[in-house]
């Protein structure tokens, strides 16, 4: 355990949202600071070491889909000792409000970012786009981004239908352009799965000389998710910290997808979407010979109805 590290509790699983809020302002109060930005957005910050992760969530995805319903950052300041700043939301938010917008500026102004030796910026989905875009405040600093989306405005992404209400919002003004935002950072990592066209074109927006493209080819619109599921989602938050996440660590890390259930299953749907579907068959098949399973054995049946009998050498993968 690190020197830094704090001692504190933080079993929240049970908490309706009004008293997890106060055990955030609590913490916050004994450890470094909470406050509420708007009405919408609240920050926890804990002062530990010489290292500060600074994360974008969904406060109710934190209460009701972390084991402890605590901010997942809080294991890496009891274990790691890092600080943590916590940026969080009431439902999804690409956090444009002028309340974080403020927040980020005082906080350059105090030159909060200075105090710290790395500071590593992270999120999934919307709030990838905010860690991106925010992360302009911190020179120099990493980034882990999945599934980042570059912007909300339809002049730029009007391929992107997907997110149609948001276009309302001003993502012309500071801080507005995710990928212009991060020229300034060290490095970033971004994660997405080539697979899944729009979240694709968002990712290839990214792509800097400071920027390494992790594939996950096969996961869908869950990268996150399947990451926590294989057991490798913090290392991959320790290794882009420390700026030693590599292609060749990420994909070493990655041989454990074929052990989770989503990740198999959308390789069936991606060969069927792709045009092959004795592939697909094959590898329901596959799965079947480890056991019986209702998904594969439908698949497999309908597949062979329709004349495509699985292949009789076995096919590991089919996003390599």
């Amino acid at each position: 355990m690190s020197e830094h590290a704090l001692t504190f509790a933080s079993d929240f699983k049970s908490l309706a949202p009004g008293a997890w809020i106060k055990a955030m302002t609590d913490l916050g109060d004994a450890h470094g600071y909470f406050a509420h930005l708007g009405d919408r957005h609240m920050v926890t910050f804990m002062d530990a070491g010489p290292k500060l992760l600074v994360t974008f969530e969904d406060a109710e995805n934190i209460r009701t889909g972390q084991a402890d319903g605590a901010p997942a950052g809080f294991k890496f300041v009891r274990n790691e000792g890092w600080s943590h700043l916590a940026v969080m939301s009431a439902g999804q938010s690409w956090f444009r409000e002028d309340d974080v917008i403020q927040h980020f500026d005082r906080l350059t102004d105090d030159g909060f970012f200075d105090d710290f030796d790395q500071v590593l910026f992270t999120g999934d989905d919307a709030a990838a786009y905010a860690a991106a875009a925010f992360s302009v405040a911190a020179p120099g600093a990493r980034l882990l981004l999945t599934r980042p989306q570059a912007t909300q405005d339809p002049r730029k992404v009007a391929f992107d239908r997907r997110h149609l209400a948001q276009r309302r919002v001003d993502f012309t003004s500071r801080y507005g352009y995710a990928p212009e935002m991060i020229e300034a950072a060290q490095h970033a990592y971004v994660a997405f799965d080539p697979y899944q066209r729009m979240d694709a074109i968002h990712a290839a927006l990214f792509a800097r000389d400071n920027t390494t493209m992790l594939r996950c080819g096969g996961f869908g619109a869950n990268v996150k998710p399947t990451f926590r599921a294989m057991g490798i989602e913090d290392d991959l938050v320790r290794h882009a910290m420390d700026g030693t996440l590599n292609d060749a660590k990420f994909y070493a890390m990655m041989r454990a997808r074929k052990d989770q259930v989503s990740y198999r299953r959308n390789l069936v749907n991606l060969a069927q979407k792709n045009g092959h579907p004795r592939l697909a068959a094959t590898l329901c098949a596959n799965q079947l010979r480890d056991g019986f399973d209702p998904y594969y054995a439908k698949q497999l049946k309908e597949l062979e109805r329709a004349g495509f009998a699985p292949l009789g050498v076995a096919v590991q993968a089919a996003a390599e």
